[in-house]
């Protein structure tokens, strides 16, 4: 880790104005609820007999679940390969443009009416969305100093639980009032005042190119050799590989909560989508507190070890428990614990790795995390179609979050 460069870069975040460095994450925030919308939606349809139709496949787990992994491919895939532009152009400049993008396939979204378009619509929004976190990580990463990284990394991370704790619920309300076209064009009309939040949290920032010693541009030879550190550095790796295992908690319940509550629960829909938050409340609840606990104590990895084990221990707990309510707040508990570990990840990356390669670590590190849980859903939804019981996806998690869990064991005491 070049230990002198986050030095200067934590001088440069400290003489920051507080109205500019706390605007900054709060965009972003809103720039991360909108993408969240965006990619959880199409989940809440699983269950519509419309869209099913409209979509010419039936209740079919597998395929269904195809259209939540398809998006999630093709994101790891663009984090991975496009990411690295936030080390050479103004990262807020970007986002803009991924934000335009995602407005108009959105639209396309709600006007397609079969199976594979609405596949390579996913697969280009994507594409768009892929460079999202690690621009945001970049962003946060020169407007703060480490001992804040937590908190701010935190005040966007938000998006993610909030944007599913209200997603489910307001596409569920769109569904149930309107049709499935409309939860499309709803996302899209939001598109626009997340622009202009964006515009107005950012305008302050100097982003344009990244810090070396406070003053100039890396040379096309420096940026080289620091990837090359990165690459051999065995920490980054397994960082990397944790946070697969962690994604693939994510990317698991976000595909399947409501469809669980619904077909594994026996749960109305109209019930389905106050219970299908609940969990999603929990887990902002939790990245809230784990955000604070951990930018006090400063034992990131340690603080990411104990919130996958317990949200792996959550889950294990929903597999013995039969009453619905006791289901959500097992899940809750379980959503609580991952969630307290969403921002230390960052934190923890940040700890292992040079800031002057911040836009391709966060890239290879959330596209390759994004790649392998896009696996989550279509391997739950294969799992429940082959077992008939919706029960052996959560499995699935379960053993992951184990995995996770051994594969950071090494780190904890350093980091």
């Amino acid at each position: 880790m070049d230990t002198r460069n986050t030095r200067v870069g934590d001088v440069v975040a400290e003489n920051l104005p507080t109205r500019v460095r706390w605007s900054a994450p709060i965009a972003l925030f809103a720039c991360v609820l909108l993408a969240f919308f965006d990619k959880i939606s199409i989940a809440a349809l699983f269950s519509d007999a419309e869209f099913q139709q409209a979509m010419g496949i039936g209740f079919d787990p597998a395929r269904l679940g195809l259209l939540m992994s398809a998006f999630l491919f093709s994101y790891g895939i663009s984090s991975m390969l496009l990411s690295g532009i936030g080390d050479r152009l103004n990262p807020v400049k970007v986002l803009i443009g991924m934000m335009v993008s995602w407005g108009v396939l959105m639209v396309l979204m709600g006007l397609t009416r079969s199976y594979y378009s609405m596949i390579t619509l996913r697969v280009l929004l994507g594409i768009a969305e892929g460079p999202l976190i690690p621009m945001a990580y970049t962003i946060v990463r020169q407007a703060f100093p480490q001992h804040l990284q937590a908190r701010a990394t935190m005040m966007w991370l938000l998006g993610t639980p909030i944007g599913a704790a209200l997603g489910f619920p307001v596409t569920l309300y769109i569904l149930h009032n309107f049709d499935w076209q409309s939860t499309f064009f709803f996302m899209a009309f939001l598109t626009l005042p997340v622009m202009l939040l964006v515009f107005w949290g950012t305008r302050h920032l100097n982003v344009d190119r990244p810090v070396r010693d406070g003053t100039s541009k890396p040379l096309a030879a420096e940026r080289r050799q620091l990837r090359a550190e990165l690459f051999r550095t065995p920490h980054f790796w397994m960082i990397c590989l944790f946070n697969i295992a962690f994604l693939t908690y994510l990317w698991g319940m976000n595909g399947w909560v409501p469809s669980y509550l619904i077909e594994g629960k026996g749960i109305h829909l109209e019930h389905a989508g106050y219970l299908s938050s609940l969990p999603f409340i929990a887990m902002l609840l939790g990245e809230v507190l784990g955000a604070w606990l951990s930018d006090k104590m400063d034992r990131r990895a340690l603080a990411c070890f104990i919130s996958l084990f317990g949200a792996g221990l959550g889950l294990w707990v929903v597999l013995h428990l039969q009453g619905t309510y006791s289901v959500i707040a097992a899940m809750s508990f379980s959503t609580f614990m991952w969630g307290t570990g969403a921002p230390n990840i960052f934190a923890l990356l940040a700890k292992a790795t040079s800031s002057r390669v911040s836009a391709t670590a966060g890239g290879i590190f959330n596209g390759l995390g994004n790649f392998a849980g896009a696996l989550a859903p279509v391997l739950m939804g294969a799992l429940i179609a082959a077992s008939g019981n919706m029960d052996n996806g959560l499995l699935f998690l379960v053993v992951m979050a184990l995995v996770g869990c051994v594969i950071l064991l090494p780190l904890v005491k350093k980091y």
